[in-house]
């Protein structure tokens, strides 16, 4: 059966001005559902914008992975009026609706895991329901607009532990067989299963209070996974991580950057402990090529905006997780890696908000010699393994 998703993306937001495209733990919001959707057993994820930049951005970042396309869609649904069945109607006449199952994500639900993704999927390919939801229990009591209670006798109040709750749906992901859909042209028909997702992606972000907590309980629940083992995997950051942070620019661009020398010592001695130093930076800049090939480290990627999905693809590469890997960064679009890596380590002069986050503060600032700081650190660690 070909699995297919939309992930609907509009370029306007009023409650909170370009949303989808703010960085929530450094990374543009929607990213975290489709890099979800990119590793779980879908065969196909399309992102449907009509924001020219989302689509340059997806062109750009997530060329390692064929799953992820992007298509164009019509003004008149992406307005705020728009419906969601309109838009898959629309993208359903797009891919001349080759699918078996059509799977509707939504960027506005950061919290969704690739398992969550899977196991709609599961509902509709493997046990035989026409579409599936994903819902939340919660142990809310509800009423009525008259003062009437909904689900509850409130002279025999339930304690918590007895209560069996409600189930709400999230609006995180819907599926539905092709059949049930060109039939219904709705998202969710016939027979319909259900996947509880934690109480947490209940939360709707739509306002900066909203927002925040989304982001905290990601950020907690990325480091809850942590887990550790030998350290097999350095991933380092490059401006702020070997350099001070700073760049000296003449009339023809870029001219110069400053670098450690005992930095580039202590990457020699840890990859002689089989550590591999792998480099990941944003910027796209000759000068870190060329001091990189002096460092003979041959695993340098420049140009990465999206270092969390880029580093899940490269370990994925390896047959490695999260877990053997350190990783040195220093301002917000490292976050996702230091909340999420085995270990994780910010220069004494990298941003407040990443020091906050990671699980190692160093001693010596950025250039001044963090890495070889970071390489004493890890060798020690490693050798109880």
């Amino acid at each position: 059966m070909k699995k297919i998703a939309i992930l609907p993306l509009r370029k306007n937001s009023k409650g909170i001005p370009s949303k989808n495209k703010k960085k929530m733990l450094g990374r543009p919001l929607f990213s975290w559902a489709l890099s979800e959707a990119a590793f779980s057993n879908l065969d196909e994820v399309v992102v449907f914008t009509d924001d020219t930049s989302i689509v340059d951005y997806i062109n750009k970042e997530y060329y390692w992975n064929p799953k992820i396309k992007v298509l164009i869609r019509n003004a008149e649904n992406a307005t705020d009026t728009a419906l969601t069945e309109s838009v898959l109607l629309e993208f359903a006449t797009q891919v001349s609706n080759d699918f078996d199952v059509l799977c509707l994500l939504q960027a506005t639900s950061p919290l969704t895991t690739a398992a969550d993704i899977n196991a709609v999927l599961d509902k509709v390919e493997k046990e035989g329901f026409d579409s599936a939801i994903t819902v939340v229990k919660t142990h809310r009591f509800t009423w009525n607009a008259d003062g009437t209670p909904q689900n509850y006798d409130v002279f025999n109040r339930p304690r918590r532990q007895d209560f069996d709750g409600l189930l709400v749906e999230n609006g995180a992901v819907y599926a539905t067989t092709k059949a049930a859909f060109l039939q219904s042209k709705n998202r969710v028909s016939g027979k319909i299963g259900l996947i509880e997702m934690e109480e947490a992606s209940y939360t709707e972000i739509d306002s900066t209070t909203d927002w925040e907590i989304v982001e905290q309980l990601l950020a907690n629940r990325l480091q809850k996974n942590k887990t550790h083992q030998r350290i097999d995997y350095l991933v380092l950051d490059v401006d702020g991580v070997f350099t001070n942070g700073g760049v000296y620019y003449g009339a023809e661009g870029e001219m110069m950057k400053y670098f450690d020398m005992r930095d580039g010592m202590g990457l020699e001695i840890i990859r002689q402990q089989q550590v591999e130093v792998i480099i990941m930076t944003s910027e796209n800049s000759e000068l870190v090529g060329q001091r990189m090939k002096k460092l003979q480290i041959e695993n340098c990627f420049l140009g990465v905006k999206d270092k969390y999905a880029f580093l899940t693809q490269f370990l994925k590469d390896k047959k490695a997780t999260l877990g053997q890997v350190a990783y040195v960064g220093d301002d917000v679009n490292d976050l996702a890696n230091i909340c999420s890596v085995g270990w994780s380590f910010c220069p004494a002069n990298g941003t407040e908000i990443v020091k906050r986050h990671a699980d190692y503060v160093l001693t010596n600032p950025s250039a001044e010699g963090a890495i070889r700081e970071v390489c004493e650190v890890i060798m020690k660690y490693n050798k109880r393994y």
